[in-house]
């Protein structure tokens, strides 16, 4: 859950989200180091009256500054690769749901299951007890085991949405006519929070998404008391 003035991420939930997190410290760091360079050599220029005219015209430090900066993009680019390639894994998943985008709120459909499929709205202001958020909790949330591959079939009904939790490092669109796919693993029991990310409508700002992951027996519990009542 973000906090007011955060500046970084939120705490990771997921493994794919860890990765990120390393790697967005990773190409910081580059950042860091090209940007204090950069400013000492401007620094450097600025204040000294001397010239050297090697520096003016030197082979030497052009073939420096072609090589040295296309070493710099391949140790940016390997790492994001590898993230994107683990982004697109999805290896035998224990439960599949598909997440419906609609003006304005999301439906979930268990698709292991005969008939557990459910609407998500968003609980209005008046109705939020002690300790929920505003704009951000749901009358239904979507529960998921923890530690056990998870995949969502993501699409929409009418418009474009589009399906984002930060804290799991989840964000796919949802496309009319289309049925996107992507996977998560939940690493601790908790509540994730999302919103829609794609500018759909007029209440847009009021379809947030909750993902509820809790340990597999209380799952099993859930689901079948869900399917008992339906």
């Amino acid at each position: 859950m973000a906090h007011p003035a955060q500046l970084g991420f939120q705490d990771a939930a997921s493994p794919v989200m860890e990765e990120l997190l390393h790697f967005h410290d990773h190409a910081l760091m580059i950042v860091f180091l090209i940007s204090t360079l950069v400013l000492y050599i401007i620094v450097a220029m600025v204040s000294t009256k001397l010239t050297n005219k090697y520096i003016l015209d030197s082979q030497e430090i052009e073939i420096v500054w072609t090589i040295l900066p296309a070493i710099i993009l391949v140790l940016i680019a390997l790492p994001s690769l590898r993230i994107l390639y683990l982004m697109d894994e999805i290896n035998d998943p224990h439960v599949t749901i598909k997440a419906m985008g609609h003006q304005w709120y999301w439906s979930y459909e268990y698709t292991d299951y005969e008939n557990l499929e459910f609407d998500s709205y968003m609980v209005p202001t008046q109705d939020l007890t002690p300790g929920q958020f505003r704009l951000l909790e749901t009358d239904n949330r979507m529960v998921v085991p923890v530690q056990s591959p998870i995949r969502v079939l993501v699409s929409a009904e009418d418009v474009l949405h589009s399906w984002a939790v930060p804290s799991l490092g989840m964000k796919m669109d949802a496309v009319p006519g289309r049925l996107n796919q992507t996977a998560f693993i939940v690493s601790r029991p908790g509540l994730f929070y999302g919103q829609c990310s794609e500018i759909c409508g007029a209440n847009h700002s009021f379809m947030p998404i909750v993902i509820e992951a809790v340990p597999l027996k209380y799952f099993e519990l859930w689901s079948s008391s869900s399917l008992e009542s339906a």
